[in-house]
């Protein structure tokens, strides 16, 4: 094993992206940020769009693919794999961007800078005097430990093999959520199963006979959380992490998050897997949480149905959640955010026994198929997080390990 700077194995020299991208155009070069570092680079067309004059000053980070991005500000440390159809993208002055033409080594890099060791060095020579930042000459001068050929190719192979399991969980569950979504609007929205039977007038128009116009407040609960900075864990108590907006985004806790008292905050504000969570605040989102136990953050609603299945709660929440926004754009002053006021005025169509029934044992399965692959690749996550160190730092022979 040799240790060599990150700088002696890059084709280009590792630099920043554009300083000042201006607002997104429709028509333009896609640009990366931090928080689609942090999502996964999955869909170009998520991407935003600066003007093709300013990308041109910038050729220096211009993409091919297969290039490492990394955060450079905020959340720093965060890395991903550009995919090759990115190619053409440029990356703003928050992200770096690393090239290395080998793809072991490229991967190798990635998973290194992923580690407990990785992560320590970034920490280490951050510049915090207005928000956490890593300059790009800390990166050049990273140390990364280098073994044979052999030895990292059958490491990654394994490291790779869990995120390929965890991908394909990923694209099944976004599978079945269009599924979910689909059979939602068909019965909820189109009524399309009832279209020969008989229909009432209602506020929100024509409705099936026998259904019935609520609101989001009359079918759910929406318990606020906590100001978790209050209930801090207590001397030998071991805390709970806090979900906050952050949390809720990327869909898991880290070693970042703010822990709490379990016992100081009690059962009602402890949220588990399967959970619905609806951020009102900031960035409005509505998930179901499947990141394990933690502590309910203030600024975020944990939806518990009244006498109805936990797909219906969920559902009509999220049906709702553009006009929240909107709402929420219409009123920001600092932060934009909702008031409880909006959830009464939320309609819902809640149907007969029946149909409920009917269109519950649809439902249900497709809700409890994405929380069962979501706690799947959160395990997987786990042992490859685990592994991690072990396998960037040889100690662990890659033949002991079984998956």
């Amino acid at each position: 094993m040799e240790v060599v700077k990150l700088g002696t194995l890059t084709n280009r020299k590792i630099g920043y992206g554009i300083v000042q991208p201006g607002a997104s155009v429709l028509y333009g070069v896609p640009v990366i940020k931090v928080n689609n570092i942090i999502s996964g680079l999955r869909d170009i067309n998520c991407l935003e769009k600066t003007k093709e004059g300013i990308d041109a000053k910038y050729s220096r980070t211009r993409l091919k693919g297969g290039e490492i991005v990394i955060s450079l500000v905020g959340s720093v440390g965060k890395t991903a794999i550009v995919p090759r159809d990115f190619a053409g993208c440029n990356l703003v002055r928050a992200t770096g961007m690393i090239d290395i033409l080998d793809p072991l080594m490229s991967l190798w890099v990635k998973y290194y800078i992923d580690s407990p060791k990785g992560q320590g060095y970034i920490i280490e020579n951050l510049n915090t005097t207005v928000q956490p930042t890593l300059n790009v000459k800390s990166l050049v001068d990273m140390p990364i430990p280098v073994y044979s050929s052999e030895y990292m190719k059958n490491a990654i192979s394994i490291l790779k093999s869990l995120d390929d399991k965890i991908e394909v969980n990923r694209r099944i569950n976004d599978n079945l959520e269009q599924q979910a979504q689909a059979l939602f609007k068909s019965w909820f929205v189109d009524f399309e199963p009832f279209r020969d039977g008989e229909f009432v007038e209602s506020e929100l128009g024509m409705i099936p006979k026998g259904w019935r116009v609520e609101s989001l407040s009359t079918i759910a609960d929406y318990v606020n959380g906590l100001a978790m900075q209050k209930y801090r864990p207590l001397e030998g108590e071991k805390g709970l992490p806090v979900l906050k907006i952050k949390e809720l985004g990327q869909g898991c806790t880290d070693n970042s998050s703010e822990l709490c008292s379990p016992s100081l905050i009690g059962e009602k504000y402890i949220i588990d897997d399967g959970d619905t969570i609806f951020s009102w605040s900031g960035t409005l989102m509505v998930k179901v949480w499947c990141g394990g136990k933690c502590g309910l953050n203030q600024h975020l609603f944990v939806v518990e149905p009244k006498d109805y299945p936990h797909w219906f709660a969920y559902q009509w929440t999220k049906h709702h959640l553009d006009n929240f926004i909107h709402i929420a754009k219409d009123k920001a002053v600092t932060m934009g955010h909702i008031k409880r006021g909006e959830l009464d005025k939320a309609k819902v169509v809640v149907p007969d026994r029946t149909s409920m029934a009917a269109i519950d044992s649809m439902m249900k399965s497709l809700h409890s198929r994405i929380i069962s692959n979501e706690i799947e690749s959160r395990r997987l996550a786990q042992l490859r997080d685990t592994l991690l160190p072990r396998l960037m730092s040889g100690e662990l022979k890659v033949g002991d390990v079984t998956l």
